[in-house]
């Protein structure tokens, strides 16, 4: 198909469109009556046709949304549910998060509190025993030991 061909039929097309939009026929007749459309109107009984309210829109916003609130009240209900539990109404105290936060910390000086613990009666136990007679001598040299374990503690933290 060369270019001259492919012009003459894009001419055709559209006048043939042209005529289609002034309302006369493909067959290039010249009537100048115009072609009556009936959108609401019989032309066989000569009357208005009746409104037909049963038909449905294929696509409507109304249809898209249907199940849309219903989940959307069932969620919020869920959610009230929810607010109601009795943990959560309660009041906490001003320092919960501060507690929180040093929840880590205290669990680390409670063990190293307990080991001096341990060691303070292991000592008194010792020196009531007769064990050390020197008092003062053996509680140093428990602290030294003290000191290499916390040191290897930090170490491992």
């Amino acid at each position: 198909m060369s270019l001259q061909e492919a012009s003459e039929a894009r001419k055709a097309r559209l006048l043939a469109l042209r005529r289609r939009k002034l309302g006369e026929a493909d067959g290039g007749e010249g009537s100048s009556e115009p072609l009556i459309k009936t959108r609401n109107f019989d032309p066989v009984s000569r009357t208005l046709k009746k409104y037909d309210g049963d038909v449905e829109m294929e696509d409507t916003v109304e249809k898209k949304v249907k199940g849309l609130a219903e989940q959307i009240i069932a969620e919020d209900e869920a959610r009230r549910q929810q607010e109601l539990d009795i943990f959560n109404i309660a009041p906490k105290r001003p320092n919960w998060d501060l507690k929180r936060d040093m929840e880590k910390k205290l669990a680390k000086l409670e063990r190293r509190t307990q080991e001096a613990i341990h060691t303070l009666i292991r000592q008194r136990l010792a020196a009531q025993k007769g064990e050390s007679d020197d008092l003062v001598g053996a509680m140093n040299a428990q602290e030294r030991q003290d000191a290499k374990a916390d040191l290897s503690d930090d170490d491992e933290d």
